[in-house]
């Protein structure tokens, strides 16, 4: 069976403070159904404990779906996973791109979850999933709840779905790599919080704040990325907005159908 890891875009994103080393933010993630990585078990080829195929660019301990792996097993379930991945290995098909503001990595792992949860019977819940997988990564609670709409806040651990009709979006990934902590390093250097306009916007569908707002008044982290790669600056257009902490760009097709 394939596990599909979908791709996200950030309709809106605010910076609404700090909690030690990281940000808190209120954002407007919107899942993509038509970009997704694959992922599938098959036989094992070798006794490595965890045994994973994919075209990652780093080393499997810092991999995102590793870091998953040892989540789980710190959390009582190393019986379970050491069974399953006796007989198994994992494979992803890539096709999500790294430094995208996509959130490629997220998605595997939560999809991991997703997947192990089910084949090694480990009874849990989405939302205990979704616990497990915040201790990994931000975003990565997001996509266990599969939401095809969802205000997400906190530092991304608090996921609330938002009832909308479906946002259909076309993506552009400029060869520019956006390096998120540099890119919040240049927002901090030259920032200003505006809670008021962030409760706006969470309140507010997606097409409408993509009809009302520019993609610099949607996006706090857009300026910064500019500043760390100028190169930013060709690659925006009318009526595409920027997704993350970058570098891919989006615009939506419901808009183009009507």
């Amino acid at each position: 069976m394939i596990y599909k890891a979908f791709a996200k875009v950030n309709v809106f994103l605010k910076i609404v403070g700090t909690r030690g080393n990281y940000h808190e933010i209120r954002s407007r993630f919107v899942l993509v159904e038509n970009f997704f990585d694959e992922l599938f078990l098959a036989s094992k080829k070798t006794k490595d404990e965890f045994e994973l195929y994919g075209d990652f660019g780093c080393e499997l301990e810092q991999n995102t779906i590793y870091k998953t792996y040892e989540a789980l097993k710190t959390a009582g379930y190393k019986k379970e996973l050491e069974e399953l991945f006796s007989k198994y290995s994992l494979h992803v098909r890539k096709n999500i791109p790294s430094f995208a503001g996509l959130g490629g990595g997220s998605s595997d792992a939560a999809t991991f979850l997703l997947m192990v949860n089910a084949k090694a019977n480990l009874g849990l819940k989405t939302e205990e999933l979704a616990i497990i997988g915040s201790q990994v990564g931000a975003d990565i609670a997001f996509f266990v709840y599969r939401y095809k709409s969802a205000n997400v806040s906190g530092i991304g651990e608090v996921v609330q779905e938002f009832n909308e009709k479906p946002l259909h979006v076309e993506i552009f990934t400029p060869d520019i790599k956006c390096d998120t902590a540099k890119v919040y390093k240049a927002f901090r250097q030259n920032y200003k919080i505006d809670l008021k306009l962030a409760d706006t916007m969470s309140n507010m569908k997606s097409e409408e704040l993509l009809k009302s707002y520019s993609d610099i008044e949607l996006n706090d982290l857009l300026q910064p990325a500019i500043r760390v790669d100028k190169n930013l600056e060709l690659q925006r257009k009318k009526d595409w907005f920027f997704s993350g902490s970058g570098s891919s760009f989006f615009r939506n097709i419901n808009k183009m159908a009507d």
